[in-house]
């Protein structure tokens, strides 16, 4: 999944494992790459905590994030990654230089970057949630070139910069760029798709015969491991993180001021910031906040994982090469591997599309009219347990290989998908203090890392944003 984590590669025709909501449907076209699901910027709408002394940062224990039993179970589910990283827990300030608000990519590689940048300017990093609840931590860790409208002007190298940031933070992100697999039907159930390969590792049934088409650049890595390191690293070159600490209003004032609410042990707290400049990366939440709320639609997206696959079983489905892949028509499907020999198999969106495939994601309704709340949804129930249930069997009937295989993780993430298919990177309307990163279209994995280092320099004016 992708933000998380879709996927698109150079095949220029697409649609997010939603589209395939309704398999028969006519086709989705996107000028765009998808990776596995799952994109930036995190911020869920927790109430959030307050002051610690700062004494305590050493004193208490850095306890990681797991899946384990006495947390609560997420409504989204429980992804196979964990972070491994909790912020020190320490009084929020009443004035920074730069105040970022999103602990995902985008939010955590800027934090860090400015530290590295300008070591005399201080850092404060607002998270509503906790590290890895959001898009970040529940993409399927796929990382593709370009954005999903392809590639932009004065983008660069997204894959080689992604990996010159993991080596300059030292983090061990598991991260392998065998290349990508595009697959397609041979007798597709949709229109413009062209012929499989015929020397094609992989033969799957999925609505006509899936085959390989070609190999595009790209890999995976550990989402998990890559948030934990940004975070470590923003954190050890002096940036502040505040986990459970919601932005609920902004005031585009000279300088802006934020008012947050954090929550600690049950008890409210309220506090107001100043901060010389703002960066946004809250992805597919606080669209009002951001300004996003005419121009993005947010949606959910799903994954699971099955349990690890005996060497000869990869071989017999086509996936002993270990390269990810997904498909280039729909229904849409990805998936990749895991270090255990488990099968990450994603697609589906919730709110499903509906309307013409000339007008997604907008589809019928006006975007301002679309579902935002994205918290109500729950993968055990309604409308997200049921996509579950369509993932599951399809990938049962993949193979007889995969008939009786057991599910072990099922859990789904949020998604920006924009007008354009277009990461929205500008300055806020209201104010050119503040800049807005979000919008990845399901490619966010390497493109959020990135572009979070070219927000860092472009606060610090080294950089203008780009003209996308």
């Amino acid at each position: 999944m992708a933000s998380s984590t879709g996927i698109i590669g150079k095949c220029r025709v697409f649609m997010y494992a939603a589209s395939s909501d309704h398999p028969n449907s006519l086709p989705i076209p996107l000028v765009a790459k998808m990776y596995a699901i799952i994109i930036v910027v995190e911020s869920r709408k927790f109430s959030p905590p307050t002051t610690f002394p700062l004494h305590q940062r050493n004193a208490m224990p850095r306890k990681a994030h797991t899946n384990g039993t006495l947390r609560k179970p997420h409504p989204w589910g429980a992804p196979p990654w964990t972070v491994d990283f909790r912020p020190a827990p320490r009084a929020l300030p009443d004035h920074v230089d730069f105040a970022i608000v999103g602990a995902g990519f985008s939010g955590l590689s800027a934090a860090a970057w400015l530290r590295r940048f300008a070591p005399g300017r201080s850092v404060l990093v607002l998270e509503s949630a906790s590290l890895g609840n959001g898009a970040s931590g529940r993409t399927g860790g796929m990382a593709l070139s370009e954005t999903a409208a392809g590639n932009l002007p004065g983008l660069g190298d997204v894959l080689a910069g992604y990996k010159k940031i993991l080596r300059a933070f030292r983090i061990d992100s598991r991260l392998t760029l065998p290349g990508v697999w595009e697959l397609g039907r041979s007798a597709p159930a949709t229109k413009g798709s062209g012929p499989a390969g015929k020397h094609s590792p992989i033969s799957w049934s999925d609505s006509g015969e899936l085959k390989v088409f070609r190999r595009v650049p790209g890999g995976t890595v550990d989402p998990g491991k890559v948030l934990a390191g940004l975070a470590r690293a923003a954190e050890n070159a002096g940036t502040r993180i505040a986990e459970h600490a919601e932005v609920r209003a902004l005031d585009f004032s000279n300088p802006p001021r934020l008012h947050v609410r954090r929550n600690h042990r049950g008890r409210m707290h309220q506090k107001e910031i100043r901060a010389e400049q703002v960066l946004l990366a809250t992805n597919a939440f606080s669209l009002e906040l951001s300004g996003l709320r005419a121009a993005a639609v947010p949606k959910l997206t799903f994954a699971l994982a099955t349990a690890p696959l005996s060497t000869a079983q990869l071989k017999t489905i086509g996936l002993s090469s270990r390269r990810p892949f997904y498909t280039v028509d729909l229904p849409y499907l990805w998936g990749r591997l895991l270090e255990s020999n488990g099968v990450i198999f994603g697609a589906g969106l919730v709110p499903p599309y509906v309307g013409r495939p000339s007008r997604f994601p907008i589809g019928n309704r006006s975007i301002k009219n679309a579902v935002r709340d994205l918290r109500r949804y729950d993968v055990r129930r309604g409308e997200s347990a049921a996509r579950l249930r369509w993932l599951e069997d399809r990938v049962r009937h993949l193979h007889p290989a995969l008939a009786s295989v057991r599910i072990t993780h099922r859990w789904g993430g949020p998604i920006l998908l924009t007008k354009k298919m277009r990461p929205i990177f500008q300055h806020h309307p209201r104010s050119k203090q503040v800049i807005v990163l979000a919008g990845y279209n399901g490619h966010g994995v390497a493109l959020s890392v990135y572009l979070g280092q070219w927000a860092a320099q472009a606060l610090l004016a080294r950089r203008p944003l780009p003209r996308w």
